[in-house]
């Protein structure tokens, strides 16, 4: 066995200096310690072998395959100073040149503020999928089935969810505010989340408008709910996110899933309130729809409205990036165009 142990060194140590490359010495490595390796394997044999004969071909077992280890280390390092993952040598005394650092898009990025704003209150951010149904987007929501938005000209429907035999139609979400019925059935009440996604609509862009947009809702749902806490609350997240107070305004508005409803409005911030095309010289620009829930919406996720009541708000989240940096057209953050996103880096 002695002499066996002396032909597999001298073997293995000739085939160690002639592994070519990285790959064949990790073959050579696998085939001589390996678990299926000949010495792995007459040090596995040890017990079949003579008592007397053991102790000295296990020592000797053992100092091969030290001596293995350490000219397999001293191979990969040759062969590690000498191999190139380059096509053409590299000249080491030309200074280095970083890589260009890519950065968060715009609309990502005030997202993610509007996160940590929301978080600080003690709120959960809920997300769900872009494409939903008939029954979430605007049965859960009290609409009209007679309701224009339920149509072709407003919202995007899949072709082949017809409503036939009373199956649900399929759409590209209109709007964020039927993730609310599915988080309150799932969870119950109390609630205080926020569901930040794209929306999808059927209609002209513009300065302010395009087909595929960015929505941030919010909602609290809690006993006893007064209005005024609602505005409390928009003020306070537009004060974080812009560093400043923000003047604000509410109107009265209507939307099915509110009652009653409201439209805020905060200052343009492009013109200062003076007047531009974003805010049709207005010096306002409306940014959050919202309302207290209404009670049909509250009764579609299973809540008795006598018990329980809400507060919605719907933040137009790439009217907010339009204010924070003074942007003129909604248009240029879909563009995909560089020269515009990375003066955002």
């Amino acid at each position: 066995m002695l002499k066996r142990l002396e032909e597999i060194r001298n073997a293995g140590l000739s085939r160690i200096k002639d592994a070519p490359d990285s790959d064949a010495l990790q073959e050579v490595r696998q085939e001589l310690l390996g678990k299926k390796g000949q010495l792995t394997q007459i040090l596995k044999s040890l017990g079949s072998l003579d008592p007397k004969e053991r102790p000295a071909v296990g020592k000797t077992a053992n100092e091969i395959k030290n001596f293995f280890a350490d000219k397999l280390k001293e191979r990969e390092d040759q062969l590690l100073s000498s191999e190139s993952v380059l096509d053409e040598p590299i000249d080491l005394t030309l200074p280095g040149i970083m890589p260009q650092q890519g950065a968060l898009h715009p609309i990502t990025q005030m997202c993610y503020d509007l996160n940590d704003a929301f978080l600080s209150m003690g709120f959960e951010v809920f997300s769900e999928d872009d494409i939903t149904s008939e029954k979430y987007a605007f049965d859960n929501l009290n609409f009209a089935a007679d309701h224009p938005a339920r149509e072709t000209m407003d919202t995007y429907w899949l072709e082949g969810t017809e409503n036939n035999s009373g199956a649900d139609r399929l759409c590209m979400r209109p709007h964020l505010t039927g993730a609310s019925v599915r988080y309150l059935l799932k969870h119950g009440a109390p609630a205080r989340f926020v569901y930040p996604g794209r929306v999808y609509r059927n209609e002209t862009t513009d300065a302010r408008h395009e087909r595929a947009f960015f929505q941030y809702e919010a909602l609290v749902v809690d006993h006893d709910l007064s209005f005024s806490s609602g505005k409390v609350m928009i003020e306070a997240i537009l004060s974080k996110v812009f560093g400043r107070k923000i003047n604000v305004r509410m109107r009265e508005g209507f939307f099915p899933f509110t009652e009653p409803g409201y439209e805020i409005d905060m200052e343009c911030l492009v013109c200062g309130g003076k007047g531009c095309r974003v805010c049709h010289n207005t010096g306002w620009i409306e940014v959050m729809p919202g309302g207290v829930i209404h009670p049909n919406v509250l009764r579609s996720a299973g809540l008795d409205p006598d018990e329980w009541s809400g507060f919605y708000t719907n933040i137009g989240l790439d009217r907010l990036v339009m204010m924070r940096y003074g942007v003129d057209d909604v248009r240029y953050f879909h563009s995909a165009d560089l020269r515009f996103l990375k003066q955002f880096k």
